[in-house]
């Protein structure tokens, strides 16, 4: 069929030479002038036409190998003395052979397949094989959740290292992560099927955190989060983050919740429902980290260091519950820290009481007070600063009091005295 319709764009010539040629005349052009393309050809010293086979078309390929079957037509014809043309070439018979390329992208993908199905990985990157896709998985008898997180170019400061925001971040994921394999979750952010009836959501009402090193890019962390129970209504999380290559120990947080009615926007008691459901999960055994039980001080514009105001939260500070998200406030309560901090020290501890929600309409301000006595002395270079914080409303009322400890940051040690020595 492809051969006809070729054929109506080039023309083959009959068994006539005559007629073959009748219906290629060009204007002042005689038949025995044009060869089968319309083009004038040279005439033939040894015989005055060509003669040309019938039905000509282009040989079937397999695997790119020519075949063709002869008949007796044909054996006749080859037998014959008479010369014989190929057919001209046209576009039908001129197109590549895919079927070789497709061959060859087959074998390639076969080849890739079968390489990647023997790769031992084991050796070369542990960190594929614990959670490899980063979902995490229910260990220790369904009481222990673990999860790995890389650490992404966008989650380094610059210090070139994780920022305290990102670590706390994944504190947040694990722990929704771990009610959402347990098969609580049911609604709003780690609530449980009787809480969504209940209107009842998790508050966090402290967390104290302790930096042993901050993670680079393109390292993987591996968090290990577990539950216990914190009096009669509250629950206490915690958390440990190791390095997955090393196994050097990250960081270290605890933390507890209370329960809070989403509409009155006031704590609740835990009824005893929600207690029968998340109470298998809770692990007898004291806080990873040692109550910090010291009173935070409540900062003031007489005295605070710092203040910085004008802090508002945007669409994106908001978590499900409406409220901002509690990593946000860590990052607002360092906004007013000095620079020269900043840039000299890093935070090695922290301890948060939360006090109230801030909506979206809020507008807050950040106070930060040095306690550590620093003097211009060389040998207190090496000492740790210490700082406490306010985040209020600018109407008045707290929402955090904060307490964090700052060591030197390493290869800063021999410069002379800190920045912040003149605070």
């Amino acid at each position: 069929m492809a051969a006809i319709a070729a054929s109506a764009f080039f023309p083959t010539s009959s068994s006539s030479p005559n007629s073959s040629l009748k219906g290629s005349k060009s204007i002042g052009e005689s038949p025995d002038s044009l060869n089968v393309k319309g083009i004038t050809a040279k005439p033939n010293s040894c015989s005055k036409s060509l003669e040309v086979k019938t039905h000509a078309q282009a040989l079937p390929k397999i695997n790119g190998t020519k075949v063709g079957l002869k008949t007796e037509s044909s054996k006749a014809e080859d037998d014959a003395p008479s010369t014989t043309v190929t057919a001209p070439r046209t576009f039908y018979n001129q197109l590549p052979d895919w079927s070789m390329l497709l061959a060859a992208i087959t074998t390639m993908f076969l080849a890739a397949e079968k390489q990647w199905t023997l790769l031992d990985w084991k050796p070369r990157r542990p960190d594929m094989l614990a959670d490899a896709f980063g979902f995490g998985k229910i260990v220790q008898d369904g009481l222990v959740f673990k999860q790995n997180f890389p650490i992404r170019s966008y989650e380094i400061g610059a210090d070139k290292t994780a920022s305290i925001e990102t670590l706390m971040n994944h504190l947040q994921e694990t722990a929704l992560n771990h009610v959402k394999r347990a098969g609580l979750l049911d609604d709003g952010f780690g609530a449980t099927p009787e809480m969504s009836k209940k209107n009842l959501i998790w508050v966090v009402s402290k967390m104290q955190v302790l930096v042993e090193h901050y993670p680079s890019w393109g390292d993987v962390v591996e968090v290990d989060t577990w539950v216990s129970a914190s009096g009669k209504n509250g629950m206490r999380r915690d958390w440990h983050v190791r390095d997955l290559r090393t196994g050097q120990t990250v960081m270290q947080a605890t933390s507890v919740w209370v329960m809070m009615n989403k509409h009155t926007r006031r704590l609740a008691k835990m009824p005893e429902e929600v207690r029968a459901e998340i109470g298998p999960y809770f692990i007898e055994c004291g806080a990873i980290i040692a109550d910090d039980s010291r009173k935070l001080p409540k900062l003031d514009d007489n005295t605070a260091d710092y203040v910085k105001s004008g802090l508002a939260p945007r669409w994106s500070d908001l978590d499900v519950n409406q409220h901002v998200n509690n990593v946000k406030y860590i990052g607002w309560i360092l906004e007013s820290a000095p620079i020269s901090l900043l840039e000299s020290h890093e935070l090695v501890s922290m301890t948060l009481e939360y006090r109230r929600e801030c909506g979206r309409d809020n507008v807050l301000q950040s106070l930060t007070a040095v306690t550590t006595d620093c003097t211009d002395d060389t040998s207190e270079t090496n000492q740790k600063i210490e700082c406490d914080h306010l985040l209020r409303l600018e109407s008045g009322p707290e929402i955090v009091r904060g307490h964090t400890e700052w060591r030197p940051k390493s290869g800063l040690e021999n410069m002379g005295p800190h920045p912040v020595a003149s605070i």
